[in-house]
């Protein structure tokens, strides 16, 4: 099984299909606990001093550490065969690590997002899953391509297949098992 994601803050679509790219599993999970802040540096932090804001940041990452390993769990033990690789969206490889150079522009408005993908990343090396990194403006294109003829079907199939919601964020989780096979 691979597993696409699609994250927002605090929240993602998690798409699992089989290598012949049929979808097995579609939900919503969430990536921090209720009550905790879902974005430290962009908004809940902004008015906070640095050392205060590292703090924060600390917390909402254990809470997404916590929260998504469940998730991820609970979406493990639901699926017939076990899943192999995780896809999340891309980060620039040298984006900073120091919280006085993220709460600045033009980081800032990235930083909490690559948290999730960097937490999410973790996890599934923690459980054996291979990550793959994808371009959201690229990747249901490429796996276009390498779908061919079958492309509009398997992308857009499981609506029809499987009802509400399948909306661009479902398409491009799928789009992006694809190109981790």
């Amino acid at each position: 099984m691979r597993l696409g994601i699609a994250h927002h803050f605090g929240w993602a679509v998690a798409v699992t299909a089989s290598a012949d790219h049929r979808v097995v599993d579609r939900r919503r999970i969430e990536l921090v606990e209720p009550g905790v802040a879902a974005a430290p540096i962009h908004h809940d932090g902004k008015h906070l001093d640095d050392t205060a804001a590292a703090d924060l940041v600390a917390k909402v990452r254990a809470s997404a550490a916590r929260a998504a390993s469940a998730e991820l769990d609970r979406l493990a033990a639901a699926l017939p065969e076990p899943i192999v690789s995780m896809s999340l969206r891309a980060w620039p490889p040298d984006f900073p690590e120091d919280i006085e150079v993220r709460r600045r522009v033009p980081y800032e408005a990235r930083a909490d997002s690559v948290m999730y993908r960097q937490v999410l990343a973790e996890l599934a090396h923690a459980r054996g899953w291979e990550v793959h990194l994808y371009e959201a403006k690229d990747v249901e294109r490429q796996a276009g391509a390498v779908l061919g003829s079958r492309a509009g079907e398997v992308l857009n199939g499981p609506r029809a297949a499987l009802g509400p919601p399948w909306t661009k964020d479902h398409r491009m989780a799928l789009a992006a098992t694809i190109m981790a096979g």
